[in-house]
């Protein structure tokens, strides 16, 4: 059967991205499911921790830093990605203006008492939960990613899904950005609200064709013997010493935490 279209412009993607930063540090050296467990792990521990306890939140920072500094991740690089999280920063801000309860004065504005310990505990939280997981996509590529995943045993098919959104996502962009060419080179261009048919009838278009798609690439699954599990061809595995490794950062994350719920 032939194959896909798609398919053969895919099969170069998956292995790298725009957040990976190749390199050779002992943290792109951990398999990838260890990386995976210590970042949930973290991610659970600093959720974990009472907000008042704003000395641990400095301190899980300055472990996130440590293992930056490990994996060579520039502090440039880090910072970018980071604002990803601007949306929930603009929420954060207007916390204090919009929660009941005590009120205080900050330059001579008033702000909620509560508004503002819920807004610390958004920031605080949430830039720690995306820096781990950027310093984790920076040090992990795709394809090792979806292998941890299947490693840690999470069910087969959401891990399959994710491997194709991985694998066909430029694929789609790239026929997205194909439409968009066609319409500009007949003289559209989307100026007010009378255009938005135009745009509709694109999206659904593009809907159809990745539909279509799917369909294609499932037949010829089928035809190679495909029976609703996809084969494993590396298996990711980690020595005592690798999880030791990885698992340092949790744990210490962890005795923090409970310093912290003992002072607070």
């Amino acid at each position: 059967m032939a194959r896909d279209g798609g398919t053969a412009r895919a099969e170069g993607h998956g292995g790298a991205h725009k957040l990976y930063r190749r390199g050779d540090s002992p943290v792109h050296a951990l398999p990838p499911h260890t990386k995976l467990a210590a970042v949930l792990g973290f991610v659970v521990v600093v959720v974990s921790t009472p907000r008042e306890a704003v000395w641990a939140f400095a301190l899980y920072a300055v472990l996130l830093a440590g293992v930056a500094a490990t994996a060579r991740v520039p502090a440039g690089f880090l910072l970018r990605r980071l604002l990803i999280e601007i949306p929930f920063v603009a929420f954060a801000f207007l916390m204090p203006f919009v929660v009941p309860g005590e009120q205080t004065t900050v330059l001579g504005v008033s702000l909620s008492v509560p508004g503002l310990w819920g807004a610390w505990n958004v920031l605080a939280k949430g830039t720690l939960g995306v820096a781990a997981s950027v310093l984790l996509a920076s040090t992990t590529e795709l394809r090792a990613l979806i292998l941890g995943l299947q490693r840690l045993k999470l069910p087969p098919l959401l891990v399959q899904i994710a491997s194709f959104m991985i694998r066909y996502g430029d694929v789609i962009t790239d026929e997205m950005r194909r439409m968009s060419i066609a319409r500009r080179s007949r003289g559209f261009e989307a100026k007010g609200i009378r255009h938005w048919g135009v745009l509709a009838t694109s999206a659904g278009a593009l809907f159809i064709r990745s539909y279509e798609r799917g369909e294609r690439v499932h037949l010829a699954m089928v035809s190679r013997g495909y029976t609703g599990s996809m084969p494993v061809i590396d298996e990711a595995t980690a020595t005592r010493a690798q999880w030791l490794r990885a698992g340092s950062l949790p744990l210490t994350a962890l005795l923090i935490c409970l310093l912290g719920w003992t002072t607070s």
